[in-house]
């Protein structure tokens, strides 16, 4: 257990992706994959109000949540202002689509609150200001940024300086064994700024399981073809690099391509998904 950079917020060091929850997962088998993570001493959970076909992930957590009365031990993030449902980051959106969140995952708080995508068309201050009307009333614990370019998120930390307003405490970035850029400009900017990072498809999109290595036999799994966009020379010099890693130390190449995340100076936790109980080891804490 660790604390989730400079919050209050005890975290497992793997944060399980409930994208895939009313997707390819139905409430069943995305209970099961709760369970299984849950075991394993995992409690943080990351969803959005898109996922799940406008809710649906958050729908299945809640309903998870209720009957086996585990709000109390673990941490829910969750994101306003992506897709085409409630798209934006005004003031308004924000208000109406924090009550439909904490409705669908039967709480009376999210722990960590993300601006999904940014908003080039409204205000920053117009977000800001939202965002901590929402702490102050105890609906929201902390609030995080995803998907921001640098100069858009050092201007928003900016803002909430200068005025008083709730901080963005981490940030959830693309960033794996082979997607980098993070890496330029961004992790400079977390540190600096006493941030952390929260990376998304920390398996590239599947591709860092070790499980996509043919495009001639991509198989039948939904994540192949997009999987498969790493396959290339420089994609089959990082798998061979984690196998011989996975076989020294008798672990999953997966496993591996998230220890080695977790060990970078500004993450404080991957994203993984699991669209089956079998595969929620991959992104259990102790499977490191």
């Amino acid at each position: 257990m660790t604390k989730l950079g400079s919050t209050e917020l005890d975290i497992h060091g793997l944060n399980l992706g409930c994208n895939v929850f009313g997707h390819t997962a139905d409430e069943s088998t995305s209970f099961s994959v709760l369970d299984a993570y849950t075991a394993a001493g995992g409690n943080f959970l990351d969803t959005a109000n898109v996922y799940g076909g406008g809710g649906g992930s958050e729908t299945i957590i809640g309903t998870w949540l209720a009957k086996r009365g585990r709000r109390d031990d673990i941490v829910i993030a969750t994101k306003v202002g992506g897709g085409d449902q409630r798209p934006g980051l005004g003031a308004k959106n924000i208000a109406e689509a924090v009550e439909e969140s904490l409705r669908r995952l039967r709480t009376d708080h999210i722990d960590l609150y993300y601006a999904h995508v940014d908003d080039l068309d409204t205000p920053q201050e117009e977000t800001l200001a939202a965002f901590d009307q929402l702490v102050r009333a105890g609906k929201v614990r902390y609030i995080a940024a995803s998907n921001y370019e640098p100069d858009r998120l050092a201007s928003a930390l900016s803002i909430s300086d200068q005025n008083g307003l709730a901080r963005y405490v981490a940030l959830q970035p693309h960033y794996n064994l082979v997607e980098r850029d993070y890496e330029r400009e961004l992790a400079p900017l977390v540190a600096r700024e006493n941030l952390v990072t929260l990376p998304y498809f920390g398996l590239a999109k599947g591709f860092l399981t070790g499980k996509y290595r043919s495009k001639d036999e991509p198989g039948d799994s939904p994540r192949a073809p997009r999987a498969l966009e790493y396959l290339d020379a420089r994609g089959e010099r990082v798998l061979a690099a984690l196998d011989e890693v996975a076989a020294a130390h008798q672990a999953s190449v997966a496993s591996v391509a998230l220890a080695w995340l977790r060990q970078q100076p500004t993450v404080a936790a991957p994203i993984a998904s699991a669209r089956t109980p079998s595969s929620s080891s991959i992104c259990s804490p102790r499977s490191s």
